[in-house]
């Protein structure tokens, strides 16, 4: 409880110069005084000197950094974006040796005097060694790590009540989820057995697929400590020679990741979530190899039809279909005033279409920063999902700077049948106004028996009244009215079986002639 109490302080006191800052933001002299103005610049300084505080208080906090990183609906995008630097930063301090943890888990199965380090990272190291004539790659958790996350995960849930009181509403209830969701993610993070299970399914998937290679598993090998998977190397993707010589170029290689990315989630329904450059690498052939799948996710069906849904009610600029699918995220509550939300939406789709070039991370700022008013969560298989079109679309920009994130989603869509083309789309709307009006079309003809029967015996009267509400005006004004009417009921007439557009013409053109009549006189 000492060790947990000491932590708690250490927690506190290094976050409390930023939490000063963002209470003089609010009033310049903490509990008095005008709001501050501060420039981005300003923000984006705060922003790395906090990343840098999270790296140095370790794995927990680090992880806590990714997480808001794709937080938009928590923190400004200037703070996400500088939080999304921290999966390529590699931490101080072993906290013990890892080769005692491959030890005590493979004991005798393979040659420990092979083991040579490769990489490390926040929650894990990964070696290299002999096992059985080849030489395979070994993650390995980091020593102690586990009670170390657990101590920190209750320091975090501790500081909660701390940050209530200085949050919005709205930001209240994006916190509290948000800090639900967490432990769930990185504590799924820790389980390598999970990973493995994850890995080998995906790598199923792709077994026949010349596009991407994916590490096979030891899976004898594997337990919640340790991960074992071939050995195979690649140039980081956004090495400056990682396409010479092979027969791809960057702006194909942004094309299959986007495609390779979505068939995992929308299709396959198991996905990679962390597709920053480290986790990219370019074969010798030029195939696309992955790393590191500890940050995957599950998408079950429903989801991911929803998802698609999300995406055509985008496309379609359909307000109704965007908050039904929003609800069915999980995102938005199913009790919130739908009319608003969908007056907001209007408003973000304006916003969208004003702008020259859009790219995800602006969709997902416009719909954050807009739904503000409202209580809404990002539950955790949705937040991965936006890590990955966040993370994903800054890989594709830096191989190649004109790529159309947007475009690319949208051809992959219409290709794999899940979304309609233009052309399809515009006639299914169509036939499914057509289907709405029939009750209304089936009517007319006895409407309009109806109203040539009253014509015919004088009862019935147009009035028509002048703008100035003197109740004098021109008669031939109802005569043009009437005619216009009827010549658009015969136009509908046309589509039924019987001729009722001919007497319905006929009468439009004798209203016409009497219209015509009457301005000559």
């Amino acid at each position: 409880m000492n060790g947990l109490f000491r932590r708690y302080l250490v927690v506190i006191v290094r976050f409390l110069p930023f939490a000063l800052s963002f209470l003089r933001d609010r009033r310049r002299f903490v509990l008095f005084g005008s709001r501050r103005q501060v420039p981005d610049e300003k923000h984006r300084q705060r922003a790395e000197q906090i990343r840098d505080t999270m790296l140095e208080l370790g794995p927990a906090f680090i992880k806590v950094g990714q997480v808001l990183s794709t937080r938009p609906d928590i923190v400004p995008p200037v703070y996400a974006d500088v939080f999304g630097t921290l999966q390529d930063e590699v931490p101080e301090g072993a906290g013990g040796d890892p080769k005692h943890v491959v030890a005590e888990e493979l004991g005798d199965e393979l040659d420990q005097s092979t083991l040579e380090p490769v990489a490390g990272g926040s929650l894990a190291y990964v070696y290299t060694a002999d096992y059985r004539g080849e030489r395979i790659a070994l993650k390995v958790r980091r020593p102690e790590l586990k009670p170390v996350i657990t101590r920190d995960l209750r320091v975090v849930r501790g500081l909660l009540p701390l940050i209530r009181p200085f949050a919005t509403e709205r930001q209240q209830y994006s916190i509290q989820n948000a800090a639900d969701d967490f432990e769930d993610i990185i504590l799924n993070e820790l389980d390598f057995k999970r990973e493995a299970t994850i890995m080998a399914d995906i790598r199923e998937n792709f077994d026949d697929d010349e596009r991407v290679v994916i590490p096979a598993i030891y899976e004898d090998l594997c337990s919640e400590r340790v991960l074992a998977m071939e050995y195979l190397t690649g140039r980081k993707i956004t090495d400056d020679d990682a396409f010479d010589d092979v027969d791809v170029t960057p702006h194909e290689m942004a094309t299959r990741i986007i495609n390779v990315y979505l068939e995992m989630g929308l299709v396959d329904g198991v996905f990679h979530a962390d597709p920053h450059p480290g986790n990219l690498g370019v074969t010798d052939d030029g195939h696309l190899l992955l790393f590191d799948f500890g940050m995957s996710e599950r998408l079950p069906p429903t989801v991911q039809d929803d998802i698609i849904a999300l995406y055509r009610a985008l496309v379609r600029r359909d307000v109704d279909d965007l908050v039904d699918a929003l609800i069915a995220l999980d995102v938005l509550e199913p009790h919130v005033n739908r009319a608003e939300v969908g007056r907001v939406l209007e408003l973000v789709i304006e916003n969208l279409e004003g702008q020259s070039e859009i790219t995800w991370r602006q969709i997902i700022t416009e719909l954050t920063t807009n739904l503000r008013a409202f209580p809404f969560r990002i539950p955790p298989d949705v937040m991965l999902l936006i890590r990955v079109g966040t993370v994903g679309e800054g890989v594709c920009r830096q191989l190649d700077p004109e790529f159309d994130f947007l475009a690319a989603v949208r051809s992959f869509l219409v290709e794999q049948n899940l979304i309609e083309s233009e052309l399809d789309a515009i006639i299914e709307e169509t036939w499914a106004d057509v289907r709405r009006s029939l009750p209304a079309l089936a009517r007319v003809p006895s409407r309009v028996d109806r109203t040539l029967y009253r014509l015919e015996r004088g009862e019935l009267v147009v009035r028509t009244e002048p703008a100035d509400g003197h109740g004098i005006g021109e008669r031939n004004l109802g005569y043009a009215v009437i005619a216009g009417a009827l010549i658009v009921a015969a136009a509908i007439l046309t589509f039924h079986q019987r001729p009722y557009e001919i007497p319905v013409l006929a009468v439009a053109a004798g209203f016409l002639l009497v219209y015509l009549v009457d301005i000559e006189s």
